[in-house]
């Protein structure tokens, strides 16, 4: 068990599809040398089979004893696809612009395409994934060679590459499928939730270039941060598929709006909603329908009143009041095991449970303090 854990916690009320994130992840880790066909970050269109295909059904996690639950690894050819590229090389010279190979199936193949009949009841919204660095992990269970650990300091799940020896079980076990193989190195690779960055004070790449602003990143414990608040104070941030077993530490706000249906008329059905609420629960597990309410409920609290705590933290008005980096906390780490700390390169998101209030966040009159 970790000291402390690093969670995220995602808004899809306001993730417009965008894959803002899914690029800054892809070009800071995973655009070469074996991982092409990686995405440590993608954003699929729910109800759809999402990437790799149909993951939801490839097994893996924990029954309800605890006993880990058989899982299939997806093939490159069936479940990824095969990554192809475009001759751009050759367009100077008037060539006809296409790929090099007969794409398959790859992410976002089936983007935007949702369920229903346009224009009557058709919906869909946007799923973002990550690893969920899990607190009980289906990888680290299944590896026969003790390669997956969760880092002592903040709960981030890595794969120790110098132990891999590229089995695969990993894969098998995470019933998220966010481990990948690396068929240059053969080794797994996967979603290091950017600590590099974060040790230095800066937020995960996919965090911090967020357009619709629907990350928030920071510790479980933190109880003045928006992440403990969403997670555990309002209970409107809900783990994914947590039937699963794992205990995912990365967190969902639900769609909670969603147009009426029309009847065959073209008339609206009074009361009706879109999002089958059989498919909210079956990704965010009964608790969804509390969390919604919760969400309405502030929703109105802050048009009646024009208060809601809630509203102002889902709204985030300043994009430094979503991470919680608590720079602090991982310097005295740093102190405490005699490691060298990194050097801090952006001081906007140093607040945390354990760090000091800075001049930066106050007014020039102002005195620092606790946080």
């Amino acid at each position: 068990m970790s000291q402390r854990q690093l969670a995220m916690v995602m808004d899809l009320n306001k993730c417009i599809g965008c894959q803002t994130c899914t690029v800054s992840c892809k070009t800071q880790w995973t655009n070469r040398n074996g991982r092409e066909y990686m995405y440590w970050n993608n954003v699929e269109t729910y109800p759809g089979v999402g990437y790799p295909k149909k993951w939801q059904e490839l097994g893996g996690g924990f029954d309800s004893a605890g006993d880990l639950q058989p899982g299939r690894v997806p093939s490159i050819e069936g479940n990824y696809g095969v990554p192809w590229d475009y001759n751009h090389d050759e367009l100077a010279s008037g060539a006809e612009f296409k790929p090099n190979i007969e794409p398959t199936w790859g992410p976002n193949w089936d983007e935007d395409e949702g369920a229903g009949d346009f224009p009557q009841d058709n919906y869909f919204f946007y799923i973002p994934r990550i690893c969920n660095h899990c607190t009980n992990p289906g990888c680290l269970s299944a590896c026969p060679r003790d390669a997956i650990f969760k880092r002592d300091q903040d709960g981030v799940v890595l794969v120790d590459l110098d132990r891999c020896q590229g089995y695969r079980y990993c894969i098998a076990g995470c019933p998220y499928k966010k481990i990948y193989f690396n068929p240059k190195i053969s080794k797994s690779e996967k979603c290091i939730l950017c600590f590099p960055r974060v040790e230095q004070g800066l937020p995960p790449a996919c965090a911090q270039q967020c357009v619709g602003r629907i990350r928030f990143v920071g510790f479980l414990d933190d109880e003045e941060g928006q992440v403990h608040k969403l997670v555990h104070k309002y209970k409107v941030a809900l783990p994914l598929r947590s039937d699963k077993g794992t205990e995912p530490n990365v967190y969902y706000v639900p769609p909670t709006e969603a147009p009426p249906k029309f009847d065959a008329h073209g008339k609206i059905i009074e009361g009706s909603n879109r999002i089958p609420t059989e498919e909210l629960e079956k990704l965010f597990g009964s608790e969804v329908h509390q969390a919604i309410k919760t969400v309405k409920t502030e929703m109105q609290k802050r048009k009646d009143t024009g208060k809601s705590e809630l509203m102002d933290l889902l709204i985030a008005y300043n994009h430094e009041d979503m991470f919680r980096l608590d720079s602090g906390y991982y310097k005295e780490y740093a102190k405490k095991h005699s490691l060298t700390p990194k050097k801090l390169l952006d001081e906007r998101y140093s607040a945390g449970k354990n760090s000091n209030t800075m001049k930066f966040f106050m007014p020039s009159n102002a005195k620092g303090g606790d946080s």
